[in-house]
């Protein structure tokens, strides 16, 4: 694979992933469930990692990663809740890999194909997640102790400075 058609590769790649990124970001606006909500913010912040790798993959390409908005996401109904976003989510992240897996057998570059399977390994555990908290699984990052309580729920801002 020529340097230009990896780089083409790597951005699209790169494209995609921060599309997902920022859906998830949008999403848990409206997941009200702490331990849910804590499993979007751990998502989030490995998604964070991928694209800095990938950002720096494509820079020592010498090209530019896109910038993307969150999208604006409509309220979810009461009844069914955040429910039909994380089905998307799961959906999506499958539908990921499936169409990066083959695609990435033609990467050369051995880091960069390393790289891009790493991701394409943590999007199927992201799926995992997202399957788990459908089944309401609310220790999919682990257990509190016993008695432990989530003080006032989900803070209104990701983050506190």
């Amino acid at each position: 694979m020529k340097p230009a058609e990896l780089l083409s590769l790597l951005r699209e790649f790169h494209r995609e992933k921060l599309t997902l990124r920022q859906r998830h970001v949008a999403v848990a606006r409206h997941v009200s469930s702490y331990p849910f909500n804590n499993t979007y913010q751990y998502i989030i912040a490995r998604e964070d990692v991928h694209l800095s790798w990938l950002e720096a993959a494509i820079a020592e390409l010498g090209g530019t990663a896109d910038a993307l908005d969150e999208p604006v996401l409509p309220a979810p109904g009461k009844k069914e809740g955040a429910g039909p976003f994380v089905q998307q989510d799961a959906r999506e992240a499958e539908a990921f890999v499936a169409r990066w897996r083959p695609r990435i057998g033609d990467v050369t570059h051995a880091r960069h194909r390393g790289m891009l399977q790493v991701v394409l390994g943590e999007m199927l555990e992201q799926k995992r997640f997202f399957d788990q908290i459908l089944a309401g699984r609310d220790d999919v990052l682990g257990r509190r102790k016993d008695g432990a309580g989530t003080g006032d729920g989900v803070l209104g801002v990701r983050w506190l400075g």
